[in-house]
């Protein structure tokens, strides 16, 4: 049997990548890539349209990942073709980055993406269950609402994980604090 990843004790070092398909197109959007930290739970959403290359894949990962959080020592994903490809292999070697592939007789190598994947699809349901196309404009919110809900197995949510203090949110109206000029 395969046996869960040891996980790192630095933030960022390895991250679970998973890809939510079959949506309907949103701002020529049709999948969702989800990486996932494995230590602090923080987590990102990338929209991306159907037929994308590994060298596009690459430079969205490149944009939205490692210019946050560096480059990180292990990615964990299933064995999608698009990850098994040449080009994402000789990236990983000159960023001296190791892929990890979970075996499809065992998802529990990747269990955490695959929950993570269920509640966003049913976030992302509920807020547009009438407008299905508009899942787009509401992958930002959703991130947000991940990654600023508490987490029993870190014991806080991946926000203070991370950034070490609660995320900042619009404050409350209160009454008579507001002057009109």
């Amino acid at each position: 049997l395969l046996q869960l990843l040891p996980t790192s004790s630095i933030v960022w070092d390895e991250f679970l990548i998973d890809l939510i398909t079959h949506l309907p197109n949103s701002g020529g959007k049709t999948i969702i890539s989800v990486a996932i930290d494995r230590l602090n739970k923080f987590a990102h959403f990338i929209a991306l349209p159907m037929g994308f290359t590994a060298i596009y894949i690459a430079s969205i990962f490149r944009s939205e990942i490692y210019r946050l959080h560096g480059v990180s020592r292990i990615i964990i994903s299933d064995s999608d073709r698009l990850f098994m490809s040449y080009f994402w292999n000789e990236l990983f070697r000159l960023l001296c980055t190791t892929l990890a592939f979970n075996s499809s007789y065992h998802p529990q190598t990747n269990g955490q993406s695959e929950v993570l994947n269920r509640c966003l699809e049913t976030y992302l349901r509920y807020f547009v269950s009438d407008e299905p196309r508009l899942w787009l404009k509401f992958l930002p919110l959703a991130e947000f609402w991940y990654n600023t809900s508490y987490h029993n197995s870190i014991g806080m949510t991946p926000f203070e994980a991370l950034y070490g203090r609660t995320a900042p949110t619009l404050p409350g109206y209160c009454l008579g604090d507001t002057k009109i000029a």
